[in-house]
């Protein structure tokens, strides 16, 4: 009896170790692929990434698999595991699924903000304030993804947020590989986001799903503007299909 106990025990030891190294793996190939060192269509050798990260192929074998279920990678057969490609069509289908699930995380949001929550989305608006005045595009992308999810896990509803971060896995696809940096774009960014919170503040839960909605738009326009034939940025040159995420 307690040879069998020590053997299972052992087996379940093993088997949050492996869960842990394959959610660290994940966890570094998604950041990757959304700070755009892993362009979208770039393939993903299992081979190298196990020994990049020094460990065995099993973990970053399940770690593309959690990669697909999440729609960031495709695995064809015969060929190997890609970044996915986001179309415009696609990420307009998200930006219309988003657009609900945030106006419903602000009124839920609005309703129970405490202090704490109502601080740290400041402190993800003024970091934006100073990614723009520095003009680091990936740290402004970064506060503002934060600002978004701590809107969205802060409206206590787990499965919203839950459906919310896959979609925002894809959409950060087509952000990154599609979107850039236009004229006041990121001033305008800013603006709405500080409106948002001004709402959230005043708990105002109307207010801030208006906002909301309008900001999601605001993103997508934004990304239509990028991506449409003959698109140029503030210094008239055709865009270069770099980005920073803006909405």
């Amino acid at each position: 009896m307690t040879e069998n106990m020590e053997i299972d025990s052992g087996d379940r030891i093993e088997l949050v170790r492996r869960h842990s190294l394959t959610a660290l793996v994940r966890d570094e190939i998604e950041r990757h692929i959304v700070d755009g060192k892993l362009a979208p269509g770039a393939k993903l050798n299992e081979a190298e990434w196990a020994t990049r990260l020094q460990v065995s192929r099993g973990p970053v074998r399940e770690a593309f698999r959690a990669l697909e279920q999440a729609g960031l990678v495709r695995n064809e057969k015969n060929r190997g595991v890609f970044v996915r490609t986001v179309t415009l069509a696609e990420a307009d289908e998200i930006y219309a699924v988003r657009a609900v699930l945030e106006e419903a995380a602000c009124r839920m949001l609005a309703a129970r903000i405490d202090a704490p929550q109502l601080a740290a989305l400041r402190t993800h608006v003024d970091a934006m304030r100073g990614a723009l005045d520095a003009a680091d595009h990936g740290a402004y992308a970064r506060s503002n993804v934060a600002f978004h999810d701590a809107i969205v896990a802060s409206a206590g509803n787990g499965k919203l947020y839950e459906t919310y971060r896959r979609l925002v896995g894809e959409l950060n696809l087509f952000r990154r590989a599609a979107l850039s940096v236009r004229g006041d774009a990121m001033e305008q960014s800013l603006a709405e986001h500080r409106a948002i919170l001004s709402a959230l503040a005043a708990r105002d839960a109307d207010g801030a799903a208006r906002q909301m909605l309008a900001h999601v738009e605001g993103g997508r326009r934004r990304a239509h503007e990028a991506v449409e034939p003959g698109a140029t940025n503030a210094s008239g040159d055709e865009d270069d299909g770099l980005s920073a995420v803006l909405a």
